[in-house]
Parts: structure tokens; C-alpha cells; sequence
């Protein structure tokens, strides 16, 4: 393969990874608006006036936009597309090596290669495994050696 087939195919994908993201983000928020029409149609039942309606619906949809599923998820599709916008997206945020185009049709928002985020998920466990050692780590809140030795 030419370096121009190379670049070619890579900005076909780069194009095909920017639809896929723009649709998961518009059918994610077709959800979220959909939840939202629901719970405004379930509540109007209730005998609540205008106001206490207006209120609730505002605070659901606080919250519904503020879900952190939702939140999340919408955050890595933004960040996704910034990284498309400024040619950064599928290089590996750890070791700067391209992000293999398999990993990124699986999970197109990763900002790892596979071999970085085995490295960090190996360093979580780890510092997990620490945690779980330690003799105080599992204190209660406000609580002080002096209440652990009188125990």
C-alpha cells in the first residue's frame, strides 16, 4: 500500500468515526427527550397546578440532563469530536502511537491503545489490591485511632 492509499483509507475511517459519533449523540438525546415527554405526560395526571408542573418538569429534566450516564457518555462524544476537529482522534492520549482502528470501532470514544489501557487498569487493580491492605483504610467517617483502640 502507498503512503496516499494509507492517508486515504485513514481519512475515510476519520469520516465514517465522525458520522457514527454525531448519530450516537443525536439517537442518545432522541432518549433523553423521550424520558423527559414521558414523565411531563405521566405527571399531568396528578391534579398539580401549572406551577407545581412547571417546576417538577423543570428539576426532571435538570436532572435527566444532569444523569451521569447520560452526562458522561454525552462528554466522551464531545471530547471524541474535538479530537477529530483537531487531528488528534485514534492517537493514543499515553503513548502517542495511532489507536488501532478495530479498538475504535468497538469503543470510539477510548483515548488509549489497548496496550496503555491494560497498563492502567493493571495500576488501578494494584492500587486497589493497596487499599485493601492497609489496616485502617475501611475507617468510619470522623472516627480516630483513639476509637479504634478502644474498640
Amino acid at each position: 500500500m502507498t503512503k496516499d492509499t494509507v492517508a486515504e483509507n485513514r481519512k475515510k475511517f476519520l469520516a465514517k468515526a465522525r458520522e457514527q459519533l454525531l448519530e450516537t449523540k443525536t439517537k442518545l438525546l432522541g432518549e433523553i427527550d423521550s424520558e423527559m415527554r414521558a414523565e411531563r405526560e405521566g405527571n399531568k395526571d396528578e391534579g398539580m397546578d401549572a406551577y407545581d408542573l412547571a417546576s417538577e418538569e423543570r428539576d426532571r429534566e435538570i436532572n435527566f440532563i444532569l444523569s451521569d450516564r447520560e452526562r458522561v457518555k454525552l462528554k466522551q462524544i464531545d471530547d471524541a469530536l474535538e479530537r477529530l476537529d483537531d487531528g488528534t482522534y485514534g492517537v493514543c492520549e499515553s503513548c502517542g502511537l495511532e489507536i488501532a482502528e478495530e479498538r475504535l470501532n468497538a469503543m470510539p470514544f477510548t483515548r488509549l491503545c489497548r496496550d496503555c489501557q491494560q497498563d492502567e487498569e493493571r495500576e488501578a487493580k494494584s492500587q486497589a489490591r493497596r487499599l485493601d491492605d492497609e489496616p485502617n483504610a475501611y475507617r468510619k467517617v470522623g472516627s480516630t485511632d483513639a476509637d479504634d483502640d478502644s474498640a
